[in-house]
């Protein structure tokens, strides 16, 4: 079966075209800047090489056409007819409390992902594009919907709920939902495999360390606890993202400054984070080399981001009473080896031990145990691979057997 698993955001669509059974990749990339004049689609190749595409186009409908175009086309493309494609799989980031699982999308299921329009205006309204587009494109092709939020839909009651009046959850649906489920769903499983352990008896610290980032706890099986919450502003603190900061923090600017919400809400969600401090960058390779090269606000960047990590990971331990794993994943969580080694150096009172050598040599592509032998919690870097678990749950649901982990 060849599922095409579609990453709608408000001016891209990323895509990438699986083969299931084999859990091969035919052809991947993503149409950028939809809607502007500069509109191109990228495409990777197995060979590492990319091939950019200039587009016309206005919409996601038009930016479907193009995967499409480029998926059948006779020189760069993988297959001869859209026929080939058998379903369509969508990351759709909020599913409120209504999803607790993937499905297959229906007019129900539409209405539903709308009524979460409110509590996710930035994320849901672009990933019903996407839905929309497949429905004018391909009609008659099977869609299943895969939600960030799904998850984490096991947190007790104590984890999810926010100590404010109580009318603000049974009328706002405020609450923690958390993202990066489909990750942290994915990675919590991938690392019990690779250290041959039994996710029912394990329990684990996940942590998605991106330019997004989000620390989960995994217990038995379950998410128990997670660092994002309503929005996914909370927790760490991320590449233009603030994370966790005092709410009367944010108060005294806005009225100081005469700030809007909508220009408060740029400032924690762009503004702020690994670039606000350095004023330097977001991307934290280049945070990294500037440090190394004496920046203090990009060194100060990174201790900051570094200890936002080890606290949760202490919170996570102590919440489940104890940690065999500890993961690592996300761009940076796979590849930027000076930050796993500085967390991990703080949690030698848990019996964390790394090899050093392992943990310079896992980068790139590259998993594995990072810890030493000896060490009482095993630490591991994980490549996630959310767009195989979507496409995972979407063959799964087509042919109407029930989603096992």
């Amino acid at each position: 079966m060849n599922i095409l698993v579609l990453n709608c955001g408000s001016s891209s669509a990323k895509y990438k075209l699986i083969e299931i059974k084999n859990n091969k990749t035919l052809a991947e990339g993503g149409v950028e800047k939809i809607g502007l004049p500069d509109a191109f689609i990228k495409l990777k190749f197995d060979d590492g090489s990319k091939k950019v595409i200039d587009l016309d186009i206005t919409d996601h409908i038009g930016a479907i056409k193009a995967i499409l175009d480029a998926l059948t086309h006779p020189e760069h493309g993988c297959i001869s007819d859209l026929k080939e494609i058998d379903a369509v799989g969508h990351r759709v980031v909020h599913g409120g409390e209504r999803f607790s699982k993937s499905v297959l999308i229906t007019d129900e299921v539409k209405a539903m992902i709308k009524e979460c329009y409110g509590i996710a205006p930035l994320h849901n309204p672009v990933n019903m594009m996407g839905i929309e587009a497949i429905d004018a494109v391909l009609p008659g092709v099977p869609q299943v919907a895969v939600f960030d939020t799904a998850f984490h839909q096991t947190m007790p009651k104590s984890a999810y709920m926010y100590p404010i009046p109580e009318k603000y959850y049974t009328e706002d649906h405020v609450r923690r939902y958390g993202f990066h489920g489909t990750s942290h769903r994915f990675v919590s499983r991938r690392v019990c495999e690779m250290v041959g352990a039994d996710p029912l008896q394990s329990k684990i610290v996940c942590c998605h360390i991106g330019n997004g980032a989000s620390i989960s706890a995994v217990k038995y099986g379950k998410s128990i606890d997670t660092s994002m919450g309503l929005t996914p502003v909370e927790g760490l603190m991320m590449g233009t993202r603030v994370g966790d900061i005092d709410p009367g923090a944010l108060l005294f600017l806005m009225d100081k400054h005469g700030l809007s919400a909508k220009e408060m809400t740029a400032i924690i969600n762009k503004q702020s984070g690994v670039l606000g401090v350095t004023g330097i960058s977001s991307d934290m390779r280049e945070v990294v080399e500037a440090a190394e090269n004496g920046n203090a606000k990009a060194r100060l960047a990174l201790d900051m981001y570094e200890l936002r990590i080890l606290k949760y990971i202490g919170a996570y331990t102590a919440e489940m009473n104890g940690v065999d794993i500890i993961a690592f994943t996300g761009g940076v969580g796979e590849n930027q080896t000076c930050t796993r080694s500085a967390v991990c150096r703080n949690l030698s009172f848990l019996g964390v031990k790394i090899d050093e050598d392992l943990n310079e040599a896992t980068f790139h592509g590259k998993e594995g145990v990072i810890s030493t032998p000896d060490s009482k919690v095993k630490v591991v870097v994980v490549l996630t691979d959310e767009e195989y678990m979507i496409a995972r749950d979407t063959e799964a649901i087509v042919e109407g057997r029930e989603i096992v982990d």
